[in-house]
């Protein structure tokens, strides 16, 4: 005879109220709720906006570890509080792309001069023709590299060529702030808590030069996902495109941890307005972080429209 199932196992909890979980947790801290603080199924499924039902089976996940605890007036209460995660590591590029960070390093501190020929490069880094060809193209389409009358390539260096990072910061201005405002915005569920969770975690974390790519990428997403979310794939590819242009000269963060403060903050205050669904104020906040940005890049405001 086989034995009987025990009676007080726990169902395993759906995927939904697995997802919930550490979003129950990370809005507990954005509200700066203590331990004692009552969590109402209500108050988090209007948060989260989700029906009740997933909302208690997340808090009775939590309850399992002790995150929560049952109320014996009915409902739960915050016990503690998990410590924000670090930031992913991004993935790795591949090798097109890694052959472009690294033209575009050299680039920008002269190693590399700014007129080449293919069989210069060829001959330097001992790569293939197709898979050099393949870089220069990839660069080309973000301005960095230009194929010359004839023969040779010319190579732009972002950090001192002003003209292209002033066109750059334009151009942003002109796709960002407009990609909040389009009639079929929509953000996928769940992602403005996840880049609050992202920043939040960067803000928390001790900074070290270490983190300059992970800070990089994790800014990426946040702008990529904006203009992603107008429903215009040719809004979303161009940003794209702004993102590869800045990779290649910005992945050697240069201005100190006061900056990712302020970066980050302005982040967190446009997605909480998009989370109040008030996207006129956020694409204002957007537009002046831009400017804010170009500024830092030394980009005289009479260049942006």
């Amino acid at each position: 005879m086989k034995p009987d199932s025990p009676r007080d196992a726990s169902p395993k909890p759906s995927r939904l109220a697995r997802e919930l979980a550490p979003r129950v947790v990370e809005l507990a801290r954005r509200q700066g709720l203590a331990p004692g603080d009552r969590l109402t199924e209500q108050a988090l499924a209007r948060s989260l906006q989700v029906s009740r039902t997933p909302v208690r089976a997340a808090l009775e996940a939590l309850a399992r570890e002790g995150i929560v605890a049952r109320r014996e007036a009915g409902g739960y209460e915050l016990r503690r509080l998990r410590a924000p995660k670090p930031p992913a590591a991004p993935d790795p590029p591949d090798a097109v792309e890694a052959w472009c960070l690294r033209i575009g390093r050299e680039r920008a501190v002269n190693i590399l001069p700014a007129e080449v020929s293919e069989a210069d490069l060829m001959r330097r880094y001992g790569i293939s023709r197709p898979l050099l060809m393949r870089v220069l193209e990839r660069l080309a389409e973000v301005a960095l590299a230009e194929r010359k009358p004839g023969h040779g390539w010319i190579l732009a260096e972002t950090r001192r060529d002003l003209r292209l990072r002033a066109e750059s910061y334009a151009f942003r201005l002109l796709i960002e702030p407009a990609s909040l405002l389009a009639p079929d915005f929509a953000l996928p569920e769940g992602w403005v808590e996840q880049m609050q969770v992202r920043h939040e975690a960067m803000l928390a974390t001790p900074w070290t030069e270490t983190l300059a790519i992970p800070l990089f990428e994790m800014n990426a997403a946040f702008h990529e996902g904006l203009t992603a979310a107008s429903g215009n794939r040719f809004l979303a590819l161009a940003q794209q495109q702004q993102t590869r242009l800045r990779r290649f000269g910005n992945y050697d963060w240069a201005w100190g941890h006061d900056r990712v403060v302020v970066s980050c903050t302005e982040h967190l205050e446009i997605l909480e307005q998009l989370a109040r669904g008030a996207r006129d104020v956020a694409a204002v906040l957007l537009r002046r972080h831009i400017v804010r940005a170009a500024a830092l890049q030394h980009i005289e405001p009479r260049s942006l429209p």
